[in-house]
């Protein structure tokens, strides 16, 4: 008598799927839409999954979390379409205050794009950053108490940086960069200030 091998459990998730599914509980948490107790609870279900279906049942009632069928990256990911910077062979840069989006798109072939969230408002709890750079290079100058997610950047011949931690924290600004940076350069860092300048 032969016996069937079990069904596989499905595809396992990576710790950066992790920290994006605990991000879209923290969303919702800011949101009103769960309390710190069921914030809590949904966090161990989401620290102990080992594979896609785990992370289903915590995030199957919110808005945007339809993970049945839907890639873990996406999880975090706001619905507003992106607001698209093209740099080509020049520069962009944003500081002091201006209107941050929930959604930007850095497209740079040869120019820089550099982003400075230290002295603005940031209405969001997460701010979902898409690169796309040929040669062209990409910095955020991100607040003090902000975390960063770079994880989902693919460099083929590029470099990706980050100084600031990773995984979010409730209260502050959480930046998830993603995308590709073929021969450029995607930096991620605190705001240096010397001889009463910012750099």
């Amino acid at each position: 008598m032969s016996t069937q091998p079990p069904d596989p459990p499905g595809i396992r998730i990576s710790d950066a799927d992790r920290e994006r599914a605990a991000a879209r509980l923290h969303q919702a948490l800011a949101e009103g839409r769960i309390t710190v107790s069921e914030l809590e609870e949904r966090l161990t279900v989401v620290y102990a999954a080992r594979y896609e279906a785990d992370l289903r049942p915590p995030l199957a009632d919110l808005p945007g979390a339809e993970v049945a069928g839907t890639p873990a990256a996406a999880l975090a990911r706001p619905d507003a379409p992106p607001v698209v910077l093209r740099a080509g062979m020049s520069t962009i840069r944003r500081s002091g205050q201006w209107d941050v989006p929930p959604r930007l798109r850095l497209q740079s072939a040869m120019g820089s794009v550099i982003l400075d969230f230290c002295d603005t408002t940031i209405p969001h709890q997460i701010v979902d950053i898409e690169v796309d750079l040929g040669a062209g290079s990409a910095r955020l100058l991100v607040p003090d108490q902000a975390t960063a997610n770079v994880d989902n950047v693919v460099a083929s011949m590029g470099t990706v940086k980050s100084s600031v931690p990773s995984l979010q924290r409730p209260g502050v600004p959480h930046f998830v960069v993603h995308g590709r940076a073929g021969m450029g350069s995607v930096t991620v860092r605190r705001r240096y200030r010397f001889a009463g300048r910012n750099f």
